[in-house]
């Protein structure tokens, strides 16, 4: 029995002093780990031109709509449809034998008034040397004189005919009002046409330069207005009337538009107002009734913060947050403010200071008051996140 106890004694004292020995490994071992590893950016404000995307559709810079402004029988047509035309371009051609004959008739009524002026005239010259004579009576006088005086009338109507005759002979060539791409007609040779129809024969469009009206509501107006007010955004000269345009396939149009007015009028039924574009279009690219994006330049923003957008978290509520290394290495967190998304940036409104350190990558392995080892971000590709650290200037658009 006594043997057993000593054997029992000795094996308790062996398996405490291993288990004591682990035990102190494991502190060793917990002593020894270093704190975890999170790559950050330092945040570093920078100047900023603030853009904005806006919706919009083109239109021609001149509309003409070509009517006939006498009536007939169209014997043909002068122009290809879908061609460029020049301003008094002949278009359709009217019969045109109604408005000729029209024209030979006032001629010869003319001819015939200016034919019996002289007679009338030399007879009322006679009977007014009579009257001085007493050989005439004054009536007699009277009746050359009005006769006088009603062919030279004469003679003026008809010559106001003649010309009235003449401006509806050329009527029967209908040309061009202006210059442009001239569409589909709507008639062909043969067809019937009335003065001051409703439907037009033709449309010509002047497609060079384009116009490009957009929507802005006016919470966005009263925004802008604002920033510009309280000093957040500066003016950025004769470059923020420059426009860029995208269009519908997602690429970008070769020209910078210019930023032509504001409408005065909110449109009550959209709470918006329109902008007005003006897009050279010399190859013809843009048609009428397309649908295009305009990048407006809102302003500068000379102090912008801008950080990653995997570096923002969100808390139950939705609200944005960031995590950060302070000075000592612990970790910190803040709530932001956050204006937009620029790229894969986020532009930060308030929240966040010049010099902090932003916690990009590793925050799912950290809390706050943790003490952990930061890294610089050093992010392959990401153009906009490399950018921070640099001074030059950036294009912001909003999304």
């Amino acid at each position: 029995m006594s043997v057993n106890r000593k054997l029992v004694w000795t094996g308790l004292v062996s398996l405490a002093t291993a288990l004591l020995v682990i035990g102190c490994g494991n502190q060793e071992v917990n002593k020894a780990s270093p704190p975890p590893e999170v790559t950050v950016v330092t945040v570093q404000p920078r100047q900023v031109v603030i853009t904005t995307e806006l919706a919009g559709r083109t239109s021609a810079n001149l509309v003409a709509e070509v009517r006939p402004q006498v009536s007939g029988i169209i014997q043909r047509r002068l122009f290809t449809e879908g061609s460029d035309v020049k301003a008094g371009q002949a278009l359709f051609k009217i019969d045109p034998a109604l408005y000729q004959a029209a024209l030979d008739n006032a001629r010869a009524a003319l001819a015939r008034s200016e034919a019996s002026l002289p007679a009338i005239r030399l007879r009322a010259d006679r009977l007014r040397e009579l009257l001085a004579e007493k050989a005439v009576s004054q009536q007699d006088y009277d009746d050359a004189a009005a006769a006088l005086k009603q062919a030279q009338a004469d003679i003026q109507y008809w010559k106001a005919t003649v010309e009235t005759a003449r401006i509806n002979l050329n009527y029967t060539t209908i040309t061009a009002p202006i210059s442009g791409r001239i569409g589909k007609s709507s008639v062909t040779e043969g067809a019937l046409v009335t003065a001051q129809q409703p439907i037009a024969l033709a449309t010509i469009q002047k497609i060079d330069p384009m116009y490009v009206d957009v929507s802005q509501s006016t919470a966005e107006v009263l925004r802008l207005q604002r920033s510009l007010k309280e000093g957040l955004l500066a003016h950025n000269g004769t470059n923020q009337k420059k426009v860029q345009l995208i269009m519908e396939d997602g690429t970008v149009y070769p020209s910078a538009g210019t930023f032509q007015f504001r409408d005065v009028t909110v449109d009550p039924t959209t709470g918006t107002v329109t902008l007005r574009i003006v897009v050279p279009n010399p190859k013809g690219v843009l048609l009428p009734g397309m649908f295009v994006r305009a990048v407006v330049q809102e302003g500068v923003n000379k102090q912008a913060i801008l950080i990653p957008q995997q570096a923002v978290l969100r808390d139950p509520k939705g609200n944005p947050l960031t995590l950060i290394v302070d000075a000592n290495g612990k970790v910190q967190q803040r709530r932001l403010t956050l204006d937009r998304a620029i790229g894969d940036t986020w532009l930060v409104s308030s929240g966040l200071a010049s010099g902090e350190r932003v916690i990009v990558e590793g925050v799912q392995k950290v809390k706050p008051g943790d003490s952990v080892k930061a890294i610089p971000f050093e992010a392959a590709g990401a153009e906009n996140s490399g950018a921070l650290q640099k001074s030059a200037p950036l294009s912001a658009k909003s999304n």
